[in-house]
């Protein structure tokens, strides 16, 4: 029994940096397929969320099957992957790139190479793709193709000679690419007579048909009836359906090796079902496990919280419904004292936190406050253990702790010359260690180590606007490193506020001290006594503000005669306000939680 090459079976994904065209490459290469008609063809295809369609990104990937009748007389399955650009989503693409043997780098041909087109690329030379480039949007006034297949060669180093200049906008040359896929991509090899072993790329949950999985067959062939061993977790179910999506779901009697597809058995669970696990036959399993991936590692940590206590119970079911579509959310119960109950939720990154968020919000009909989002850090102990820290407010004592270590970041940063001085003069103040500084075409590439918990606040967006939205970024967890790091408390009327105590560099601690405290003293109202808002660094008070007190004037029926008085009156008044003060409950408002914590670094 030897492997054999399946010649008319070409597995592909398309890798690119956000905005170059991915989703609307591959409706253009469903439609000239003729997959689907006319009258179904709608805009991204693949893009089935309302999110990733108002957005213009795509958050899961998606396969498609289509068929193509090539130049030479043959006819080809094509197994097209549609994987997400954006950094949050990086271990989807990781997952889709192991299901496929090739690549369309697709690069817009005016904007060039991008952070995240690099980052991509080298996941799928990691992955040994063979790599066809592809240059959209060629129809632009401002496309230059000549400049940009140098661009290739030079910053990735691959031969960009025959890239295929397209519009997948007007469907340009789309034909070009479906020949390249043919010709240039190699074909699956696999053994049809060895014991099933399949790659699990993906899972997810539908009402009608329970857990709906997506494999990669390797080896051997999966049939409708047969019993198949999950070989991770050791379970085993009997397969209902077999099939392929084409973009409809369609069913089949087989899948063979090289072929990728779908299939259901009555799983309940989307846990059950892990990513990377290898499923073969129960009764007549493979000897050896396929490598896998490395499980998702939360990387943002922050708590939701229900604006209105009542929702709690909604807050709940709808985390659960999230939690079967997304393998890569994780979340706990928590309460706080200021914003009563709801749970502590682990996601890949911001973009990843803002549309969870969304979803809950949209999807479910919620009201919901985050607090300020925090990185995981690692406590050694004076005894000896180490523990994870995912909410500063359950800090141990300072006396216990050894070392405090936080996550580092290899951030790589794209900008136009114009805009470098500015780049740079951030990534310093965000504590940053530069690596690296080159350039690419008429662009500077920088290379910088940034502790994560000083990107995770909006080092985005500064980026963003610096750059006038020109420079992009990209950026893995590259290692721990120790840090003099200090809990800040934020304190209104003595009394500690946990939903806004945070970790902070002890040089940075004041400054951000500060502006929490000026931020506060306007959002909240004033009481009928006066209100201290403090930032304290565990005994030592480090910023205060004071919010004044509503006053009554008590000497105004008070006219003529001596100061004494009116001296008199206002004392009296004093004292009442002090025996206020010491009984007295802030209440702060939902809005000043909700400001505080959106507040720029």
């Amino acid at each position: 029994m030897t492997a054999r090459t399946f010649d008319n079976i070409r597995n592909f994904s398309i890798v690119a940096h956000i905005d170059h065209g991915k989703s609307t490459l591959a409706d253009r290469l469903i439609q000239t397929t003729g997959a689907l008609t006319a009258r179904e063809m709608t805009e991204q295809v693949l893009d089935s969320m309302d999110i990733e369609r108002e957005r213009g990104i795509t958050i899961k990937a998606q396969t498609v099957r289509l068929e193509y009748k090539a130049q030479d007389g043959k006819t080809y399955i094509l197994n097209l992957m549609d994987t997400p650009g954006h950094v949050d989503f990086a271990y989807e693409v990781s997952r889709s790139l192991a299901a496929c043997e090739g690549s369309l780098l697709v690069v817009d041909a005016s904007q060039g190479v991008e952070a995240q087109t690099l980052a991509n690329v080298y996941q799928a030379i990691d992955a040994n793709h063979e790599i066809v480039p592809v240059l959209n949007k060629i129809d632009l006034p401002a496309a230059d193709p000549d400049r940009i297949k140098e661009q290739i060669e030079e910053v990735i180093g691959i031969d960009a000679s025959e890239a295929v200049p397209i519009s997948a906008k007007t469907g340009i040359n789309i034909e070009g690419v479906l020949e390249a896929i043919v010709t240039k991509l190699p074909p699956p090899k696999g053994d049809p007579d060895a014991p099933l072993k399949a790659l699990l790329v993906d899972s997810w949950y539908d009402a009608y048909l329970g857990v709906v999985v997506l494999v990669r067959i390797i080896d051997g062939s999966m049939k409708k009836g047969s019993t198949i061993k999950m070989m991770g977790t050791g379970a085993s179910y009997s397969l209902d359906r077999v099939g392929v999506f084409s973009p409809k779901m369609q069913e089949m009697a087989q899948l063979g090796p090289g072929e990728v597809g779908f299939f259901t058995a009555s799983i309940k669970e989307v846990a059950d079902t892990r990513v990377g696990d290898t499923i073969t036959d129960e009764r007549k399993p493979t000897a050896q496990a396929l490598p896998g991936f490395k499980p998702v590692q939360p990387v943002v940590f922050c708590g939701l919280f229900p604006v209105d206590a009542a929702e709690f119970e909604n807050l709940r079911a709808a985390m659960g419904k999230l939690r079967l579509n997304d393998a890569s959310f994780s979340y706990e119960m928590e309460t706080s004292a200021a914003l009563g109950f709801g749970f502590r939720c682990g996601f890949l990154g911001l973009l990843h936190l803002e549309i969870i968020q969304e979803r809950l919000e949209r999807e479910f009909n919620l009201d919901l406050i985050s607090t300020a989002p925090s990185v995981v850090y690692h406590l050694k102990l004076r005894d000896g253990s180490t523990i994870e820290l995912h909410n500063p407010a359950d800090m141990p004592d300072v006396m216990k702790i050894e070392t405090i270590e936080e996550p580092w970041i290899r951030a790589t940063i794209l900008t136009p010359d114009d805009y470098l001085g500015s780049v740079l003069k951030l990534c310093q103040e965000r504590r940053g260690i530069q690596i690296d500084l080159n350039y690419v075409g008429k662009r500077a590439m920088v290379v910088y180590d940034l502790p994560l918990n000083e990107v995770v606040f909006d080092f985005y967006d500064r980026l963003k606007s610096i750059s006038k939205g020109y420079a992009s970024f990209d950026y893995h967890i590259s290692d721990y490193r120790e840090g003099d790091l200090v809990k800040m408390s934020v304190l209104v009327n003595a009394e500690p506020v946990d939903a806004l105590s945070m970790l902070v560099h002890r040089d940075r601690a004041e400054g951000r001290g500060r502006a929490m405290c000026e931020k506060l003293k306007e959002l909240i109202p004033p009481h009928m006594f006066q209100i201290p808002v403090q930032a304290a660094i565990g005994g030592k008070i480090i910023a205060r503000e004071t919010i004044r007190a509503l006053r009554k004037d008590v000497t105004a029926k008070c006219y003529g005669g001596d100061a004494s008085r009116k001296r008199k009156l206002l004392d009296k008044q004093k004292e009442g306000k002090k025996r206020m003060r010491q009984f007295g409950k802030v209440d702060i408002p939902q809005e000043a939680f909700i400001a505080a914590l959106k507040m720029d670094s």
